[in-house]
C-alpha cells in the first residue's frame, strides 16, 4: 500500500510493507492531506517494515524530546541516524532508519494499534522537521488560531495555557477558527512567512489542511495578571527557536532552523504575554496585536 500526502507545501510517500499487520489506519490523521503527488515532487519516502532492522548501530549523540518523550538518536559513520521512539509510558513503539538528509526513511513499529499509531506519526512529524529544515521551514509547538485569514500562533512549554488561550480567542474574538492545537508548520512562502495545519494536533483533534499568512507570534507565560509586551529582534529569536523541532549536533538542520526563524522575525512582530487564562488576556492580546499591524 502507497500513501501520498502534502504538508505545508511539502509531499511525502509512505509505504506499507505487503502482508504487514500495519496500514493507512494508522494515520487517519493524515486523510485531509492525503494528494497525488509525482516522484520528483517528494521531500521524503518513508518505508513501514516491522521486519526491519538496520545493519548496524552508530553512536549515541542525544536525546530528542518529542512531547515530553525522549528518543535516542544514533549516528553512524556515513551520517545516516537511527532514533528509537517511544511513548509516554516509556515503551520503544518505533525504530527509525535515515539518510543523512532524512529523504530515505524506513521504520519498524511494534506493540498494539495505539504505539503503532504513537511511533509512525511520530516519525513523520520528526522526519518533516528534519527533511524540510534547509527549505525555508519550521515544525513548531504551538496552538494557532486564524482571524479574519490571519494566523496567530501562540508558544510555550506545555502547561503554559496555549490551549486555554486559544479556545478563549475561538470563544471571545469573532471570525476565529482553530487551524491547529500542537504541532504547525511555519514555512516562508515568496518572502511571506506562513502557517499550516497539519496532521498532528496533540491531545485536540484539529487535523486541517488549511494555511494563512502570520499577523504575529505570542510567546506565553502564566502571570497572576495580564501584561504584554513586543519583543526585541533578539528575545524574539530566543522565543521561537526553542519552540522548533531541531537537532543542534546536525549542522545542516540546525543552520537551517536557525535561518528560517531570522527569516520569520524580519517581518512578524513577536511579543511575551504574561496572562491569566481568562476573557481579559485574549482582549489585550487581540487588540495590542491588530493595533501594531495597523500601525506598521
Amino acid at each position: 500500500m502507497i500513501k501520498q500526502y502534502k504538508v505545508g507545501g511539502h509531499a511525502y510517500q509512505v509505504i506499507f510493507a505487503e502482508g504487514g499487520i500495519n496500514n493507512d489506519k494508522l494515520l487517519e490523521s493524515s486523510n485531509p492531506f492525503e494528494t497525488e503527488v509525482d516522484d520528483s515532487e517528494l521531500l521524503f519516502r518513508m518505508v513501514v517494515d516491522d521486519k526491519f532492522r538496520p545493519e548496524t548501530t552508530g553512536k549515541e549523540i542525544g536525546q530528542f524530546d518529542s512531547g515530553g518523550n525522549n528518543n535516542g538518536v544514533y549516528i553512524r559513520e556515513d551520517g545516516s541516524y537511527e532514533i528509537r521512539i517511544s511513548d509516554y509510558f516509556k515503551r520503544q513503539c518505533c525504530l527509525l532508519d535515515a539518510s543523512h538528509d532524512f529523504a530515505n526513511v524506513r521504520i519498524a513499529l511494534n506493540g498494539d494499534f495505539y504505539m503503532r499509531q504513537f511511533g509512525i506519526n511520530n516519525a513523520l512529524m520528526m522526519t518533516m522537521a528534519f527533511a524540510a529544515a534547509d527549505k525555508d521551514t519550521l515544525l513548531i509547538h504551538a496552538s494557532v488560531v486564524r482571524e479574519n485569514g490571519v494566523g496567530y500562533p501562540f508558544l510555550g512549554v506545555s502547561g503554559t495555557g496555549k490551549s486555554t488561550h486559544t479556545s478563549n480567542w475561538l470563544k471571545y474574538i469573532p471570525d476565529t477558527d482553530l487551524m491547529n492545537d500542537d504541532n504547525p508548520i511555519i514555512r516562508v512562502v515568496d518572502g511571506t512567512p506562513t502557517v499550516f495545519g497539519s496532521p498532528w494536533s496533540g491531545k485536540t483533534p484539529c487535523y486541517r489542511n488549511v494555511q494563512a499568512p502570520i499577523g504575529a507570534i505570542t510567546q506565553l507565560k502564566q502571570a497572576p495578571y495580564n501584561k504584554i509586551r513586543r519583543e526585541t529582534v533578539i528575545e524574539a529569536f530566543a522565543s521561537i527557536l526553542p519552540s522548533c523541532s531541531i537537532m543542534k549536533w546536525d549542522k545542516r538542520i540546525y543552520s537551517g532552523i536557525c535561518d528560517t526563524v531570522t527569516k520569520v522575525i524580519e517581518t512578524v512582530p513577536a511579543y511575551l504575554l504574561e496572562n491569566l487564562p481568562d476573557e481579559e488576556a485574549v482582549r489585550l492580546s487581540f487588540s495590542t496585536i491588530r493595533r501594531d499591524i495597523q500601525l506598521s
